[in-house]
């Protein structure tokens, strides 16, 4: 997904939603802090998206603008609707969001995980496709090893934070076989 794309999916949730601020969760909220990012940070369709003030909305973006829909198979993109419940997050999350608005936003505001958060919330979800994008942004200097560290700390639940901390480990082990580019 691009930087272009994914402000058109904030543009359409907004218009949906009747709301004005459009939380941006999951991979996508790396194009808040970082708009052109590389391989492999780059290769999702889907944007993990809702209202910001409003969560309980979610579901219409899904039903709207979310998988096999007509905006799905016009553009080759979509949103999920996604509430901030649903992802382990590091406490503090809200003070660290990455805004922007633009005149492709159309005066709908994206709110972007800090990068560092992303890395942990996927962390904690402990999947290889998370580690694997979690090591990437290692890798490319968009994590730092000893913040994440910090933030796997602020996990709310001992579990979110137990399986965070292996799965760092993985992600340090696959960035230090890596060839240097």
């Amino acid at each position: 997904m691009t930087r272009a794309q994914l402000e058109h999916l904030v543009r359409a949730a907004g218009a949906i939603t009747d709301e004005r601020d459009i939380l941006v969760l999951g991979s996508q909220s790396v194009l808040g802090t970082w708009p052109s990012p590389p391989p492999p940070l780059d290769v999702s369709r889907e944007a993990d998206v809702c209202p910001l003030r409003a969560p309980e909305k979610a579901d219409l973006i899904s039903g709207a603008i979310g998988e096999i829909s007509q905006f799905d198979a016009t553009f080759g993109y979509y949103a999920h609707g996604l509430p901030p419940a649903a992802c382990p997050l590091p406490t503090g999350w809200e003070q660290r969001l990455v805004v922007f608005q633009n005149e492709n936003t159309r005066g709908v505001t994206a709110h972007c995980l800090h990068p560092t958060d992303l890395a942990v919330s996927k962390l904690a979800a402990g999947r290889p496709k998370d580690i694997e994008f979690v090591a990437a942004m290692l890798r490319h200097g968009l994590a730092d090893m000893a913040v994440l560290q910090e933030r796997i700390r602020l996990l709310p639940a001992v579990e979110q934070r137990t399986a965070a901390e292996r799965a760092v480990t993985v992600a340090a082990a696959i960035v230090a076989n890596l060839p240097a580019s």
